[in-house]
């Protein structure tokens, strides 16, 4: 009877034995086998930037003033059929403004001017036919022709002065300001009466650190970028850099020229400018943000045979915010742990979800 126990209680513990060992070796292959998502290695192109902010400036800007008294009035917009407003674009050459004065227009006597300018002209070309026949001396051909040319810089003049009752553009650019005045109310001399911008092409003045004073060249591409254009990115060139660093800021100054054809981005606007400093077309480029660092470096995990993280300790190149370029460690399409990684370690089991 005791035998009987005995042998009783030695089978149980070896079924209790077994079925621990099940349980053991299912939790353990249950915890091994971690949810991982996967992504191919492929060569893709990666640039390195150099990151600065600025204000965006318009390349060409100026307020206009009268240069002389008169009552005001804005001029018709030929694109519109209208007066000129805010916002409209100008051509270089084409009035804004003009001012009205007959007192002054009566004093310049320009249509006599004008006159006496014919008048002088038909004389001097009745002496020069007389002179050239021996009709006349050479001291009364010189005579009219001085009346001829003081002729001529009399209706210049003439024409100079009228055109100060006229606001014209220098440039072609966009009206940003047109200060309101009730048409034909009486104006001075030196009152601002319009301002214009172009800023199809634009710069911002930079500072950058000592350290990249090597890696800025000009000419260099750069990307432009601001929140209100988040979908645009334009273009723009390293156009002047200065050789000298400042001594309180430790910093050396720079200025981008910025293409804005299709004017996206305004003047006084606060960008973002990425400086290309080095780019490949075809290289192997991994996300940043799923490296790891370890005693011998920076590493990734990638899915190897019978589904187990391998270990990759990678040698870097080209990087910027989002991507790094790997030189050795990972070879176009090795599975590339992208997601659950955190935890991994190098063997371990895994369970490919994505």
């Amino acid at each position: 009877m005791k035998m009987k126990n005995i042998r009783l209680l030695f089978m149980l513990g070896m079924v209790a034995a077994v079925v621990s060992c099940n349980n053991q070796t299912s939790s353990e292959n249950t915890e091994l086998a971690s949810p991982v998502s996967v992504e191919n290695v492929k060569l893709q192109s990666i640039r390195q930037y150099i990151n600065t902010t600025g204000t965006a400036n318009a390349t060409y800007e100026t307020t206009l003033s009268t240069e002389m008294s008169g009552k005001y009035h804005v001029a018709t917009n030929p694109q519109t059929g209208r007066a000129f407003k805010l916002g409209d674009r100008v051509k270089e050459g084409q009035t804004i403004v003009r001012l009205e004065d007959q007192a002054y227009e009566n004093e310049v006597a320009i249509e006599s001017a004008k006159l006496n300018l014919e008048i002088s002209e038909d004389e001097y070309n009745k002496q020069k036919s007389l002179y050239e026949k021996g009709g006349v001396t050479l001291y009364e051909l010189r005579n009219s022709e001085v009346s001829k040319t003081s002729a001529q810089y009399n209706y210049e003049g003439a024409k100079i002065k009228l055109s100060k009752m006229n606001i014209v553009a220098p440039f072609t650019g966009i009206i940003v300001d047109l200060p309101y005045f009730t048409e034909g109310t009486q104006v001075a001399s030196g009152t601002e009466v319009v301002s214009l911008m172009s800023y199809d092409k634009m710069f911002m003045e930079i500072n950058l650190p000592e350290k990249n004073i090597s890696e800025i060249k000009i000419g260099q591409e750069t990307l432009i970028t601001n929140y209100t254009i988040s979908e645009d990115t334009l273009k723009g060139t390293v156009a002047e850099l200065s050789p000298v660093i400042s001594t309180e800021t430790r910093t050396f100054k720079g200025i981008i020229q910025i293409n804005n054809p299709d004017l996206k981005l305004r003047p006084g606007m606060f960008v973002k400018a990425d400086i290309i400093t080095a780019q490949k077309d075809s290289a192997i480029v991994i996300p940043k943000d799923i490296i790891m660092t370890g005693n011998r470096g920076k590493y990734v995990f990638v899915v190897g045979r019978n589904s187990t993280a391998e270990d990759r300790w990678l040698t870097i190149g080209l990087q910027n915010q989002e991507s790094v370029e790997v030189l050795e460690g990972l070879s176009v399409n090795d599975r590339l742990v992208i997601d659950g990684f955190e935890t991994l370690r190098d063997r371990a089991k895994v369970k490919v979800i994505l």
